[in-house]
């Protein structure tokens, strides 16, 4: 039985899966598609509604059967409340997936880092990829209770409890009012940003609830720390809570400000800087997340605003193409040949960037021992002599191989006139935000 880390992903069997969380927990879910929206208040599993086509709630055992998902249906996210609305997570031990496969074999565990002041953990989603489905352990907090959840999944919710479609056969069981000085779009952020994008003459954002979420448990862990920082208190960084809530991007940016107290003053914030307009108004971003935070102890509001791209396999594959075309332009300079894609390269340098991300280190050496040879080796790779770059924090393909060719090393790697192949790897996430690798063979 494997046993999971926030961030990590395993393929699931053919048929239906269960998921059991024990203990003083609610369970739901919510069925969307890849717009991270449900389609209508039917995709809210729970305890009045306890099913939907594919998934279906009874007590604490969730079965999910992913052909039998409503259509369009691409990813099912499993939720945690304390059965006691008023109880914060942080008063209860931490919930624990269990994850079955059909007849009962036990496939995987995941217990998330203990919650604080959440009062809904997002613990796992499924998810299709390609013609296959799976799961995601996630581990990402809410402090809005399930309603809030709800709502920014798209769930029409009424304040007090319940939903706005047909009434269900019992009462609706009380969900914890929203936690004040939290928002999404609440605030009305996002016209504002639209506008100053406008005006830029660049193309408007749309709001992700993932990216929502992110910016929330972050923006919460500053005002609960009581400083801006990119890591909170609990040493988790902004781009390793997005990427605990689901959203895998291949170019971000953000904003963690405090002192603003609406979100015109927010905006203007960012507008009176270079840096900060440059990133708001940034043409490469399409989707956007915001919340912010009151500090109850100094009263200061602690903002979080995430810019992203996502990723999609057309994306990667252009991010690294064009580190290789600008890889071939510096070989072209020094008289050497370019250098040629090797799909086995490519897979090995990838599953690194991956690892990285997945487990939170920056290293030509995993943490299990593997060293880029041995990586090489075990994608398949024949090749006599290998050589590896890696990167982190760079935002964008001219950046990182700027950056190698003003590293000595790295440089030597780039212009070793025996390398006659390459593969590149990126991931986002992790503590530094993008990590980038580039595998040579020969």
């Amino acid at each position: 039985m494997l046993e999971l880390v926030p961030g990590a992903n395993m393929p699931l069997p053919d048929g239906a899966v269960t998921v059991r969380v024990s203990g003083p927990f609610d369970v739901s879910a919510l069925v969307t598609g890849d717009g991270g929206k449900v389609r209508d208040d039917r995709d809210f599993v729970f305890y009045n509604q306890p099913s939907a086509p594919g998934a279906r709630l009874t007590g604490d055992l969730l079965t999910v059967d992913p052909p039998r998902l409503r259509p369009g249906a691409t990813r099912v996210t499993v939720v945690v409340s304390p059965a006691d609305p008023g109880t914060p997570l942080g008063r209860l031990p931490a919930p624990t997936l269990h994850l079955s496969a059909p007849g009962g074999h036990r496939l995987a565990r995941f217990t998330p880092h203990p919650p604080r002041q959440e009062t809904v953990l997002l613990l796992a989603e499924i998810y299709r990829r390609g013609g296959g489905w799976k799961l995601r352990a996630l581990g990402q907090g809410y402090a809005d209770g399930l309603a809030g959840t709800a709502r920014d999944f798209g769930v029409d919710v009424v304040d007090g409890g319940g939903t706005a479609t047909a009434p269900p056969p019992a009462a609706p069981r009380p969900v914890s009012p929203a936690r004040p000085g939290l928002s999404g779009d609440r605030d009305g952020l996002l016209g504002p940003v639209n506008s100053a994008r406008a005006h830029a003459g660049r193309p408007p954002v749309s709001l992700d609830p993932r990216l929502t979420t992110a910016a929330r448990a972050h923006a919460a862990a500053m005002a609960d720390a009581g400083r801006l920082g990119v890591e909170g208190a609990d040493g988790v960084s902004v781009y390793q809570r997005m990427t605990a809530a689901g959203y895998a991007y291949i170019s971000v940016g953000e904003h963690l400000v405090s002192g603003p107290r609406t979100a015109a003053e927010f905006v203007e914030y960012c507008l009176g800087a270079q840096q900060p307009r440059r990133t708001l108004c940034d043409p490469v971003f399409t989707q956007a997340g915001f919340a912010q935070v009151r500090d109850d102890r100094s009263g200061d509001v602690y903002w979080t605003a995430l810019w992203a791209r996502p990723l999609t396999p057309g994306e990667l594959t252009r991010t690294a193409a064009e580190v290789v075309g600008l890889t071939n332009t510096a070989r072209a300079r020094a008289g050497l040949p370019p250098l040629a894609v090797d799909p086995v390269l490519t897979r090995a340098a990838q599953a690194h960037s991956a690892d990285m991300v997945a487990r939170a280190f920056y290293s030509h050496t995993s943490p299990g021992g593997s060293r880029p040879w041995d990586r090489a080796a075990a994608a398949g790779s024949t090749r006599r002599t290998i050589g590896e770059n890696i990167a982190c924090g760079q935002r964008s393909p001219a950046e990182v191989v700027d950056g190698w060719m003003n590293s000595p090393g790295h440089r030597a790697n780039i212009l070793k006139p025996d390398f006659t192949h390459i593969g590149i790897g990126f991931a986002g996430g992790g503590p530094a935000a993008t990590y980038w690798t580039q595998l040579f063979g020969a």
